[in-house]
């Protein structure tokens, strides 16, 4: 095998953090990135509140504030699967598309770097997310709140992120390959609230899909048989991330725009 040149090398590591820089900073000085966030945080708490109060009067089935406390994560989610949508569309929304293939012509590059500043961006958006709820649900709940170990915080938490920040790269795919915001936001909040939950109702292959795949990251399931795991559900995820993501790449690198 031949090696690469050490200049073809340092080049393509200069266009690489070059096309990262562009990205991020596309996507942070865009105001819907952070009006999206914040909207996302507030319902997140509002939902949070009205749980812990349900919970307070026996209403939920459990006074755990881990459990209350990510309930809405599954509500919660929409606002990161429209973020990701967002930063894949608002240059063909606002015809800046083919400023930036002037400026990097290498589309695979350009949309990996996206996909990968979107992941920056939200990773401590959606862990400090899904901390509040819980902190905020403890608080709600006081003293009637049941005992919680480490490790089920620590897991609980480590799965709600995971699952906002997978989705989140899963809209910037779909929004990647749909190019329209409005068409990709409402297939994709389809499948998660209407679509996904029907056919999770109706059949056991529903469970492999990736709404489900996300809710088994922070909720397992208890002693069900056949029931995805957290580490199933993040591979399943993940994967399902990754093949939506390489079908935009490839799709990207062959289109005219």
């Amino acid at each position: 095998m031949t090696a690469v040149p050490a200049p073809a090398a340092r080049t393509r590591g200069r266009d690489a953090a070059r096309a990262l820089a562009a990205e991020l900073s596309k996507l942070v000085s865009l105001p819907a990135t952070w009006l999206t966030l914040g909207g996302a945080a507030a319902v997140n708490l509002i939902l949070t509140f009205a749980f812990a109060l349900a919970g307070l009067r026996g209403a939920t089935g459990t006074t755990s504030a881990v459990d209350i406390g990510l309930a809405s994560i599954g509500y919660t989610q929409a606002g990161f699967v429209v973020l990701g949508v967002l930063a894949a569309c608002s240059e063909y929304d606002g015809g800046q598309i083919r400023t930036t293939l002037t400026a990097m012509p290498r589309r695979a590059l350009q949309l990996t770097a996206k996909h990968l500043a979107v992941v920056i961006v939200v990773l401590p958006a959606a862990a400090i997310t899904a901390a509040s709820g819980v902190v905020f649900a403890t608080g709600v709940l006081g003293d009637t709140a049941a005992p919680m170990t480490p490790d089920r915080v620590a897991g609980a938490l480590s799965g709600a992120t995971g699952c906002l920040v997978l989705t989140t790269s899963i809209g910037t795919a779909v929004g990647a390959l749909v190019r329209r915001t409005l068409a990709a936001v409402v297939v994709l909040l389809g499948y998660f609230f209407v679509a996904g939950p029907l056919l999770r109702d109706h059949t056991p292959v529903a469970r492999y899909l990736p709404d489900s795949a996300g809710f088994a990251l922070w909720f397992p399931a208890a002693d069900e048989a056949g029931a995805v795991t957290p580490a199933q559900g993040a591979l399943l995820l993940t994967a399902w991330a990754i093949v939506s993501i390489v079908v935009a790449v490839s799709a990207y690198h062959r289109r005219d725009v």
